[in-house]
């Protein structure tokens, strides 16, 4: 099942519209931490996983504990037919750690909107002041054609 979005629709095509984003990728913004270094509590404490192996997913999340994990536990079969398993404090848990670098965020502007960006426009501002000023500009101008009646009817508004 994916995530559906209920989105109003817009008043035009969206070679008449501009999306600024701010991005902190991943891959480049973190870093992975142990568990001790997040102070992570299933560390400290331990922890439970309940798993509904009546379902694939349950199946392969129980048979990845059992076989591959290389965790300390103990399972039981509860009376609603999911097993628990209780993993014993002082290991790894399942999450993986991130705390966020040094990296400055990337402040991006491009045409379009989430239907596409049809001009091909984008550009990364390389000081978020510049970003901000690019944004006023642009509500502004979108102001300016709403008062006029002009909102939004072609590429006017790029």
């Amino acid at each position: 099942m994916g995530v559906h979005l209920t989105r109003i629709q817009p008043a035009a095509g969206p070679y008449a519209y501009k999306t600024y984003a701010i991005r902190v990728p991943l891959a480049t913004h973190w870093n992975v931490i142990t568990c001790a270094d997040a102070g992570c509590e299933a560390l400290e404490y331990g922890w439970d996983s309940i798993i509904d192996e009546g379902t694939d997913l349950g199946r392969r999340q129980a048979r990845y504990i059992r076989k591959e994990s290389g965790r300390r536990f103990t399972e039981a079969r509860q009376a609603d037919g999911l097993t628990r398993f209780t993993f014993e404090a002082g290991q790894r848990c399942f999450a993986q750690h991130r705390t966020r670098n040094m990296r400055p965020e990337r402040f991006i502007e491009r045409g379009g909107d989430w239907r596409g960006n049809p001009s091909g426009d984008r550009r990364e501002h390389r000081r978020p002041d510049d970003w901000v000023d690019s944004f006023a500009e642009h509500q502004d101008k979108l102001r300016t054609l709403a008062e006029r009646g002009l909102w939004a009817t072609g590429p006017t508004c790029r």
